[in-house]
Parts: C-alpha cells; structure tokens; sequence
C-alpha cells in the first residue's frame, strides 16, 4: 500500500532516515515549486522503505499527473537499491500500479538522479527512459590531476582569467543575493528562457534559507564587480551549480570557467565527493554539454522515465522518442 506524504514533519524524518539523498528530495526544496501540489508517496515493507517525492499537477482540462521537481529526483530508499529484494520491489511495483489507478493518474516522469541507482527500481515499473549523461567532476581525486584531464587549453584560459585579476569569493546578505538576481535575469533573458527558469524574487531568498539543506552563493570578481555568479547547494557529498549566470559584457571571456575550476577545490574543502555540473540543453550532447564536459570525462547516467498507464491501469508500451528535459545555459 502506498501512503501519500504531505506535510513537513514526517517528509523530512523519512527522507533523513533514506540512505543517501540529495537536495532535490527534500520538504524544503518542494516546497518552493508552485507548479502543482509536493506529494511524497511512502511504501514499506516490515523495516524498509521506498519514498517517491513527486508534483500533482492539473491540466486545463482537469485530468491530474505527476511529475518531479526541477532537477535530479526520482525515488528514494533507507537501502541501496541493488540490496533491495526481489520481494520488496515487486510488491512496490504492484502498490505503485494500483495507487495510480485508484488515484487517477494516468502518467508519471522523472528526472533520475545521477548518483543513486534508481534504475534497480524503475526498470521494474517499465515505461520510457530517455537517456541522458550528467558530466560530474570526482572530487576524491588530486586537483592537479583533474586539470590534467581538462580539455586542451582550458586550464590556460582560467589562469589568463586569473592573471587579470579575476578571483571567486563567496556571497552573503541581501545585497549579495540581489546582484546574483540580476545577472541571473540577464543570463535568463539573453538566452529566452521558459518561464521553468524565470523565478520570483522571493524564490531566491527562500532558496537560500533552506534548513533541509545547505545553498551558498558564490562570485566571480573583476575588481570591485561581480561579474559572474553561482548558487550551489551541499548535501552529502553532492555538490550541485543551481543556477548561474554571467554578465553579458564578459560572455566572451567566459568567467564561468574560473567558477567552476575554483568551486571544485571549495567542493574539497567542505568534504564533498561529487561535483554535478549536469549535462546538455533537451539531453543532447550540444554546445553546453561541450562546455561541461570539458572539465571532464566522467558521465553519469541521467535519464527521464515517463510512465503512462492507459483507462484500465495497464503500463502502456511506450518507443524512445527523445528528450524534453531544459537546463539553462551557463554561455
């Protein structure tokens, strides 16, 4: 049976007792999306569980789905997904089938995390998955060798930034928070930005009072000017660029890259294991997937799963049609 989670308090325990999670699943986070209602959908067995935090939401016509946060979500566990028994995933599979159709819903995607072996699970539901990679920088390894695996030319580049005096420093206080939401809406509106990426301002100050999570916000500096910044969040291990955004007279020198070389020694001092710079625009491996990746070669798996289930709850076969995920441009 499948028990709908809605309020704070025990959303929060059972995401804290899951064995590994990230930001995206928290109460927090969800809470902050006003696209449709935060469900959590809890199943478990004797000890265990599998927890699915998700969105209702409507259709101008009044039918009802679900779908995921922005980001990296997908489902959650207090084990390891490859240890879950055989048991415990089909009587998850038949719960979940049969909570859809008592509820009405008749599709579910998800964003899958790149970290957490969610497919031990999906691949029982079945549905599509729309295949995708999350470029990540390995945190555990020496910073001389991760520069040594950057694309050609590319640590030249972020030391002739630096030799102009370029430097990262950390923000804080309101003042901060409103110069990273200015160049952020320039950024948003320079590349045409769907409305998924054009926040409110209060979204902003509340993203960074997060208590289920840590969010710090980070500059680039050309003297006294910012002139490219970052929200980055930290949460077990997993550091991941929120949001971005550069000063449109500095595209060209791209200052972006400086960020990311500087928060991946930051990464190490706090203790994280993975830096997530996420992939390409719509899963493809185009002009942004090329900047990321050329920080590095290791890819994670990230995929979409959309799940339809037809009027009488049967899974519908579905034919790999391409990706519709969006991320927004870094430049």
């Amino acid at each position: 049976m499948i028990k709908t989670i809605y309020e704070e308090t025990e959303w929060k325990a059972i995401i804290q007792r899951s064995h590994c999670y990230d930001f995206y699943h928290t109460w927090y986070y969800h809470s902050l999306d006003k696209s449709g209602c935060p469900i959590l959908l809890l199943y478990q067995y004797n000890e265990d569980f599998i927890a699915f935090p998700l969105i209702r939401k409507s259709t101008n016509t009044g039918s009802q789905h679900l779908a995921s946060a922005y980001g990296y979500v997908g489902p959650v566990s207090n084990k390891k997904f490859h240890d879950i028994s055989e048991q415990m995933l089909m009587g998850f599979r038949d719960a979940f089938f049969l909570y859809l159709k008592l509820e009405g819903y008749q599709q579910v995607t998800a964003r899958l995390s790149p970290f957490l072996d969610q497919n031990f699970l999906i691949n029982t539901l079945g549905g599509n998955l729309a295949e995708g990679k999350a470029v990540v920088l390995d945190l555990s390894v020496p910073i001389e060798y991760q520069r040594k695996n950057y694309r050609r030319n590319l640590m030249g580049k972020i030391r002739k930034l630096e030799r102009k005096g370029y430097y990262v420093g950390e923000g804080n206080g309101e003042a901060d928070l409103r110069t990273f939401i200015s160049i952020y809406l320039e950024n948003m509106n320079r590349i045409g930005a769907t409305d998924v990426y054009l926040f409110n301002e209060q979204y902003f100050f509340d993203f960074l009072k997060a208590d289920d999570f840590e969010a710090k916000l980070y500059f680039v500096f050309a003297g006294n000017e910012v002139i490219c910044a970052t929200i980055v969040t930290l949460t077990n291990g997993f550091i991941n660029g929120h949001l971005i955004g550069t000063r449109n007279e500095y595209l060209s020198e791209s200052p972006a890259k400086l960020l990311v070389d500087q928060l991946s020694i930051i990464g190490r001092q706090l203790g994280m294991k993975y830096f997530n710079l996420g992939g390409g625009l719509n899963f493809r491996e185009d002009q942004l997937f090329s900047w990321k990746s050329g920080f590095s070669r290791l890819f994670f798996s990230s995929e979409k799963w959309t799940f339809i289930q037809d009027d009488a709850g049967n899974s519908v076969s579905q034919t790999k049609t391409g990706p519709s995920e969006q991320e927004a441009l870094v430049n």
